[in-house]
Parts: structure tokens; C-alpha cells; sequence
């Protein structure tokens, strides 16, 4: 007879137990070793060790690409005096503030639309979708043909219908309106798409309880929908925050930067550092700048969502 040890299992019609053969925790462990693996290689191979990389360097000045001389916190310190740096930290505000805010009311809103029984709304979803499988890049540079100031469609529109010619790149503030709305285009559906979800997974006694007692449909907004759903709200605030603050591929290939500092982002100001100025080490200082201010804001999230949670 099989020699078994561990825990009793139960049967399939489940009145009898089985102990469990031996040798089942220990496959079981090899099995989660094997699936988690590539993960736990992934994260340290594009995540720990460019911080471990970069640490040392944050340190050091560079000239032409290599170590020049070792200057201890100076790149911190002219982080504080860069002027560059801050234009460019006040542009990642504004956009990160406009987006994420934009994003956050006009995807609740329409998940709050299409979560009714309206014709077509399941076409009307897979629409509201097709944003989130076109690539940044290739919509920052389709980007450039819709905001062409002579003869682009945008213009073209508003021509007809009686405006100006509004200059979309070639004004400091049209241009950082046209990169948020290039990110409102494909960021607004991802929004939509989990907060849409949350709402079907909602308990739809509470809101017939609620119609019994009389409440309207803005006291089932306020008192019902909008409680339930604020963890998901939270962590969508989250996600795209962090996102929002990592933002490059837009800029980068709608604007440039562009006109004159007015687009240029905090991960294109880096960009520029290392790879264009090969300062390598000042633009290791700053990434752990923009790490801290990350991490900073993340973990005041997660206090405010364990909160709810709890």
C-alpha cells in the first residue's frame, strides 16, 4: 500500500476524506516556482538592477560619456537650481493634473452611460476601446496630420463652421492642449473599460432596496454607485497617475518638446540629458527625483485606499 501523509482531502461527492499522497505540497511549490520565475526575473532584470546601476552614478559628473570625477550630492543640488528642470517639472504638473482628471470624470461618465440598457451599447463599448491598442508614437505622429494648421481636419472643421485657425503646434499653449488631448484619446477608454466593469460586478439588491425606499437616481448616484465604486476610483487614480507622470512617447514624437520648452515633459527633459547631453549623471539624480515624487504620491494612495478598504 502507497505510503501517504499530509492534510485529509475531501472527495468529489464530498462525505469521505483522503489523506493526501506524498509529495503534492512539494510539486505544488515547483509549480508556483516555475510560473513566478519569469516575473521575479523580469523585475530584477528592468527594474532592481538599473537602480543598482544608476546608484553609483547620481554621483559622479560626466564628460563624453564617461565617469569624469566623483562630485557626492552636487547633481542633487543642481537639481535645485536648474531652471530648465523646473519648466519642465511645472509642464509634467500641468499635464499630469489636466489628464488624469479629465480622464478620470469623462470615463466614469460614459462607463455610467453605457452601463444602461441603451441600443448598441455593446458596439458603442467596443468602440470606446480601440484607442488602447494604438501605440503612442504612431498616435502622436497621426497627431501631426489631424492638428496641420492650413489644411488639417481639425482646422478645416472649425474653418467651417466659422472659427479661427487655431495654431495647434506652433503655440506654447495650444501645443500642450494638443498633447493632452492626443492622451485623453487613448487613456479616457481605459478608464472606462475598468470602471465599467466595476459597475456590472455592483449588487443590484442594494439599489432595488434603495428605489423601495424612494430614492431618486441622484440619491442612487450619491448614496449607492459612488461608495461602492470608490476603491476602483482610487485605484484607477493610481494607475493612471503613475502612468501620466512617465509620460515621453507623445511629446516626443508629436511636439519635440516643443515650441521651445512648452511640451517638454519630465522623461523628455531626462531623455535629453543623458542621451543627447551624455550628462548621464545628472540624469540619474534626476530619475530618482521623479522616483521620489512617485513613491511619495503612491504611498499616500495606498493609505487613502486601505483606508476605504477598511
Amino acid at each position: 500500500m502507497a505510503e501517504t501523509t499530509g492534510p485529509l482531502q475531501p472527495t468529489q461527492d464530498g462525505t469521505d476524506a483522503v489523506p493526501a499522497a506524498k509529495g503534492v505540497g512539494t510539486r505544488t511549490d515547483r509549480t508556483k516556482a516555475i510560473f513566478l520565475g519569469p516575473a521575479a526575473i523580469w523585475v530584477l532584470a528592468f527594474t532592481i538592477f538599473p537602480l543598482l546601476y544608476a546608484g553609483p552614478r547620481k554621483m559622479a559628473s560626466f564628460r563624453y560619456g564617461k565617469i569624469n570625477q566623483f562630485v557626492g550630492l552636487g547633481n542633487f543640488a543642481r537639481l535645485f537650481r536648474d531652471s530648465n528642470l523646473h519648466t519642465a517639472l511645472r509642464v509634467t504638473l500641468v499635464f499630469v493634473v489636466s489628464t488624469v482628471a479629465l480622464e478620470m470624470i469623462l470615463g466614469f461618465a460614459l462607463a455610467l452611460l453605457l452601463n444602461r440598457e441603451i441600443r448598441g451599447k455593446n458596439t458603442l463599448r467596443a468602440i470606446m476601446t480601440l484607442p488602447l491598442f494604438a501605440t503612442p508614437v504612431a498616435m502622436g505622429y497621426l497627431g501631426i496630420t489631424m492638428y496641420y494648421e492650413q489644411n488639417g481636419p481639425i482646422n478645416s472643421l472649425i474653418r467651417a463652421l466659422g472659427g479661427d485657425i487655431v495654431p495647434w503646434l506652433s503655440n506654447p499653449f495650444w501645443a500642450l492642449v494638443a498633447v493632452i488631448i492626443v492622451d485623453l484619446w487613448q487613456w479616457t477608454p481605459f478608464v472606462f473599460l475598468v470602471s465599467i466593469a466595476a459597475l456590472q460586478g455592483l449588487p443590484l439588491d442594494l439599489y432595488e432596496a434603495a428605489q423601495v425606499d424612494g430614492a431618486s437616481g441622484f440619491d442612487l448616484f450619491r448614496y449607492v454607485t459612488l461608495p461602492l465604486m470608490l476603491p476602483t476610483l482610487w485605484l484607477i487614480l493610481l494607475l493612471r497617475l503613475v502612468e501620466a507622470f512617465k509620460v515621453f512617447d507623445v511629446p516626443i514624437s508629436l511636439t519635440l518638446g516643443g515650441p521651445g520648452r512648452a511640451t517638454e515633459v519630465y522623461s523628455l527633459f531626462t531623455y535629453r540629458t543623458a542621451l543627447r547631453f551624455f550628462n548621464h549623471g545628472y540624469a540619474a539624480a534626476q530619475g530618482f527625483l521623479l522616483l521620489f515624487i512617485v513613491m511619495l504620491m503612491v504611498s499616500l494612495l495606498f493609505g487613502r485606499i486601505r483606508e476605504i478598504y477598511e
